[in-house]
């Protein structure tokens, strides 16, 4: 994993973004937030299960369908089972220790 700080990759809205191999973070105080780059990290892993491109084409695709179901692009975004699964477990900082493979698949 490596870390790149960019306030100009980034939309206004997002603090980070994994694009495997890369966490990209709007400052440098975001890559010693332990719970945001487990978060990141859970993405990380999510991405390499699906061989990166479909993790894109399936994540895009969820956010369409809970977009068009809840007309809300934030609702929208924590609706997608990436999302879902990171989010429940970013505090574990242990979690991709013990996660088992396709994990994501249960917040479908």
């Amino acid at each position: 994993m490596f870390v790149i700080v960019s306030r100009f990759f980034l939309r206004k809205r997002f603090t980070g973004m994994a694009i495997w191999p890369f966490v990209f973070v709007r400052t440098a105080q975001m890559k010693r937030d332990t719970v945001f780059m487990n978060h990141e990290k859970i993405h990380l892993r999510q991405q390499l299960e699906l061989l990166i491109v479909p993790f894109f084409i399936w994540y895009i695709i969820e956010f369409l369908v809970h977009w068009i179901r809840y007309k809300n692009r934030y609702d929208a975004y924590r609706s997608i089972s990436f999302e879902k699964e990171a989010y429940e477990n970013e505090k574990d900082l242990d979690y991709l220790k013990k996660r088992s493979f396709l994990a994501f698949i249960k917040y479908v």
